[in-house]
């Protein structure tokens, strides 16, 4: 099994996780879509310094054979798979173990100080 494969069931998997929460729970996809967007964002970014970082210092290498061959710095592109699929589990997760979703009125009303 290569990378790219391996990483793609964790992909699959945990959007099939996520789907099945948030049909579970009733969470509309506009709810939550900005929040995982920019998870994603911040999880790309982290994973291309360190990634880069720990091959360029010898931490660990690829063998050439199960990669696909497209990086970003020295990253393979197949490690950018399981941030994604940590946007999708982690929330999924958290929703089926009891966790609440954003409501509506939590997402659009601004705080305000402590009302008596």
């Amino acid at each position: 099994m290569t990378f790219l494969q391996m990483g793609l069931c964790f992909v699959a998997g945990s959007l099939v996780l996520l789907i099945g929460s948030m049909l579970l729970r009733r969470i509309p996809v506009r709810r939550i879509a900005p929040a995982l967007l920019v998870a994603l964002a911040a999880l790309f970014v982290l994973t291309a310094i360190f990634d880069n970082v720990m091959i360029a210092v010898g931490l660990f290498d690829y063998g050439q054979h199960s990669l696909v061959g497209v990086r970003i710095g020295r990253a393979p592109i197949e490690d950018f798979l399981y941030p994604l699929s940590a946007v999708f589990f982690m929330p999924a997760l958290w929703w089926l173990t009891g966790g609440t979703a954003p409501t509506a009125k939590q997402v659009h009303t601004p705080r305000r100080g402590i009302e008596q």
